[in-house]
C-alpha cells in the first residue's frame, strides 16, 4: 500500500475517534502530515479547516444530546478567541513549531489511551479567573500551531474536576471551533494562508468520520482498539517531529 492510501484511510479514522471525544482532530491531522511530508506552511490552515468543520459536527451531536454546559465554556472562550488570533499572526521557526507540536501531541496520545479519562462524581466549580488565564495560555498556542486547544482544554478540566465527561467533549467541541476560527482569520490577516489542492478530498474524509464519531461518540461509543491504534500513530509522528 502507498503511503497517500494510508493517509486517505487514516484521516477519517482520525476524525471519527477525536469527534468522539468532542474533539476537532487538528492535532491528529498535523501528526499525519508531518509523517508524510507536507510543508509546515500547508499543514496549519489546512488542520484548522478541517477542524472547524469536524468540531463543529461534534458539537452538534453532543449538544442535541445536551450536554453542553455555557459556564464551562465562556470563561475559557473571553480570553481564547483573541489570543488564537494573535497566535494565528505569529509566524515561528519551522523547528519551534515542530518541537512544540511533537509536546502537544503527547496530551492526545495520554487522552486516546485513558491517562484523562477518569470521571469525578464530585464537580467543583470553575472560578472565572481560572478560566480566563488558561484559555489565554491555550488559545495563544492554538493559534500559533493550528490547533483548536481541546486536546489541552479536556484533559485541564478533567484533571480539576470542573466537568464529567460527556460536557467536557461538547465544551472542547465548541472551543474548539471558535479557536480555530479565530486562528485562521489571524492567519488570513498575516497573508500566511496557503493550503493543498487536494483539500475538499481531506474534507471531505474527515467529515465522514467526523460525522460517525460525533453521533457514536454523544452516546456510549468507546473502543479501546481503536484508540491505540491512533495513540500509537501519533507517537510515530511525535518522534518524527522532534528527531526531523
Amino acid at each position: 500500500m502507498e503511503l497517500s492510501d494510508l493517509f486517505y484511510i487514516l484521516l477519517p479514522l482520525v476524525a471519527f475517534l477525536y469527534a468522539s471525544v468532542g474533539h476537532g482532530g487538528a492535532s491528529g491531522y498535523l501528526a499525519l502530515m508531518a509523517i508524510f511530508g507536507i510543508s509546515v506552511s500547508v499543514m496549519k490552515p489546512t488542520a484548522l479547516i478541517l477542524n472547524l468543520f469536524v468540531a463543529g459536527v461534534s458539537f452538534y451531536y453532543f449538544y442535541q444530546s445536551k450536554h453542553f454546559k455555557w459556564r464551562l465554556f465562556y470563561p475559557f472562550a473571553i480570553t481564547s478567541v483573541p489570543a488564537a488570533f494573535l497566535g494565528g499572526l505569529i509566524n515561528i521557526n519551522i523547528t519551534l513549531y515542530k518541537q512544540i507540536l511533537a509536546i502537544l501531541l503527547l496530551f492526545s496520545i495520554f487522552r486516546l489511551l485513558g491517562f484523562f479519562g477518569k470521571e469525578s462524581k464530585s464537580i467543583k466549580e470553575l472560578k472565572l479567573w481560572q478560566g480566563l488565564v488558561i484559555g489565554a495560555i491555550i488559545g495563544l498556542f492554538s493559534g500559533m500551531i493550528g490547533i483548536g486547544g481541546g486536546i489541552v482544554l479536556s484533559p485541564v478540566i478533567l484533571l480539576f474536576k470542573w466537568g464529567e465527561m460527556k460536557s467536557t467533549a461538547a465544551v472542547s467541541a465548541l472551543f474548539i471551533w471558535v479557536n480555530s476560527a479565530a486562528a485562521l482569520t489571524g492567519i488570513l490577516w498575516s497573508g500566511q494562508f496557503i493550503i493543498d489542492h487536494q483539500m475538499p478530498l481531506f474534507l471531505s474524509l474527515a467529515v465522514v468520520g467526523g460525522l460517525l464519531g460525533g453521533y457514536f461518540g454523544s452516546m456510549k461509543f468507546n473502543n479501546h482498539k481503536l484508540s491505540y491504534v491512533l495513540a500509537f500513530v501519533l507517537a510515530i509522528a511525535s518522534i518524527k517531529l522532534i528527531l526531523v
